[in-house]
């Protein structure tokens, strides 16, 4: 059986790491963290999440040849509530009322 190439990439500011594996058919996303070492190097929080190719994937998601696993990050902030309180600062100025005719006159 031979193994399949794989990559494993996190980023914030200031820190990237980016380690590139050769790891049996069948290891899972989370095995493939592990056997990186980056979790461990950088003293990352014990539960992160992961992404393949920037879709969300769980631990146990077996691997394909290819894939590029990325620990992501929390948010530090809901992209939904910052634009609705930057919509609150900054409202549009409202559009006047247009007459319409009546096609039917």
């Amino acid at each position: 059986m031979t193994g399949i190439a794989v990559t494993v990439a996190y980023a914030a500011p200031g820190v990237e790491a980016v380690v590139d594996l050769v790891v049996p058919v069948g290891t899972t996303v989370g095995a493939a963290v592990a056997a990186s070492g980056i979790v461990a190097r950088l003293a990352l929080p014990a539960h992160v999440a992961y992404a393949i190719h920037g879709q969300r994937a769980t631990p146990d998601i077996p691997l394909a040849d290819g894939d590029r696993i990325e620990i992501t990050r929390p948010l530090i902030a809901d992209a939904k509530t910052v634009r609705r309180e930057r919509a609150a600062r900054h409202p549009l100025p409202r559009s006047p009322k247009v007459k319409r005719r009546n096609d039917a006159d």
